[in-house]
């Protein structure tokens, strides 16, 4: 067996190059891809100083207590604004452009007005209540990176500056299937021995939430041919492939032969738990992942190998460490393998406390729908209330 860490920086190194091909993409369809290009602002924002608050735009050195302004406009956001004369005020709306002349914002809280004469009730410093231009954005200044994968405020932020279409990496398309003679889909009617392909549904959601296209090939019977041409097909059609089940040592295991038929295993039997028959190779040239059948060792191998691996092949850049230091409430102590105990992060008055699943059975799919992160336990290593451990969130898109 080889390690996790050793199992990562092996997968990584295997990536092919180059990411897949670029496309341009609305901006209104750029959610969860990744950008090809840096993007550079091509306005200031605020492309012009304007007003804070609702109040009046005046000279500062003007504004005395008692003293009347005559109000000799009045500004809404959008609309375009005179010069201001000496001695006078402009009404001014949260966003409307300051006047040519003003250096400051009075907020209508601080004054009275009545036929067309301001009284301010205090006096007021030069810049205040004011939005300069280009405070929150330089144009030129550069906003997000080649590699960053969109969230809803970046594309917000990319619009700020009038950019209407990114430049992205081509979303890749992942074959999954699910091997055994045992499962059925949803609703069918179970009959003795058979049990419903829930790995499916966790393959399909991950990866969608990467913004990966997934080719669902179904469930592939227990059969050393029928998983082989489904393996070919795969092959054709995806950039990479992810079965789940059948990768183990059993003799009714025919995933790890049919991929050694068709390509190579580079990576086998991980010291990690759970998920020790997780598998890795080629198809002719296409990656391959083969994941243990057991839903939670499934959902770990995905997010601890496969994730990362896919997130590079798609041209994102890849976090190198993901997790936060918590504090245990239990007492555990790990075998020989790297463990990844379900649990439940949350704050408390000494930091994050991290709350142990009681099952932690490599089936106990009800674990991972309660926890919103794992703790990962070194091979051997003794956990007691209070020690620190690491974590890392289920959740991290």
């Amino acid at each position: 067996m080889i390690s996790v860490e050793e199992a990562q920086s092996r997968l990584m190194s295997l990536v092919p190059e180059p990411p897949v091909a670029v496309e341009r993409v609305p901006l209104s369809q750029g959610l969860n891809k990744v950008l090809a290009e840096p993007m550079l602002a091509k306005h200031f924002v605020p492309p012009a100083d304007n007003s804070a608050m609702d109040g009046f735009a005046v000279r500062s050195r003007e504004v005395i207590p008692g003293k009347p302004l005559l109000i000799t406009q009045t500004i809404a956001a959008g609309s375009v604004a005179a010069p201001l004369e000496i001695s006078t005020a402009a009404r001014i709306f949260t966003g409307g452009q300051l006047p040519k002349g003003a250096d400051a914002v009075l907020i209508q809280e601080d004054a009275e007005w009545r036929d067309h004469q301001l009284y301010p009730k205090v006096g007021i410093a030069e810049g205040s209540n004011i939005r300069l231009k280009g405070q929150d954005i330089q144009a030129g200044a550069r906003i997000a990176d080649s590699g960053q994968r969109l969230k809803p405020a970046d594309l917000s932020l990319l619009a700020s500056v009038g950019i209407a279409d990114v430049p992205v990496f081509k979303p890749l398309t992942v074959a999954i299937f699910s091997t055994g003679d045992e499962l059925v889909e949803p609703p069918n009617v179970l009959r003795p021995g058979q049990i419903y392909n829930s790995n499916r549904f966790a393959l399909q959601g991950l990866l969608t939430q990467m913004g990966i296209s997934v080719i669902d090939l179904g469930i592939v019977p227990d059969d050393l041919a029928e998983t082989t041409d489904r393996l070919a097909s795969a092959a054709q059609s995806a950039d990479a492939i992810m079965s789940s089940g059948g990768v183990s040592v059993g003799d009714r295991d025919f995933v790890k032969t049919a991929v050694e038929q068709l390509g190579a295993l580079d990576v086998w039997k991980l010291a990690i738990k759970p998920g020790k028959p997780m598998a890795f190779g080629h198809v002719r040239e296409t990656p391959f992942f083969g994941l243990p059948g057991n839903p939670v060792s499934t959902f770990v191998t995905f997010l601890v190998l496969a994730k990362p691996f896919l997130e590079q092949l798609q041209g994102q850049k890849v976090a190198t460490d993901e997790t936060w230091p918590g504090i245990s409430t239990f007492a555990f102590k790990a075998g020989g393998r790297q463990e990844y105990l379900r649990v439940r992060a949350s704050r408390d008055d000494q930091g994050i406390a991290l709350e142990r699943y009681e099952a932690q059975g490599s089936g106990v799919m009800s674990s991972l729908a309660w926890a919103n992160a794992l703790a990962i336990v070194s091979p051997l290593q003794d956990i007691n209330p209070g020690d620190t451990v690491p974590f890392m969130f289920l959740d991290r898109f």
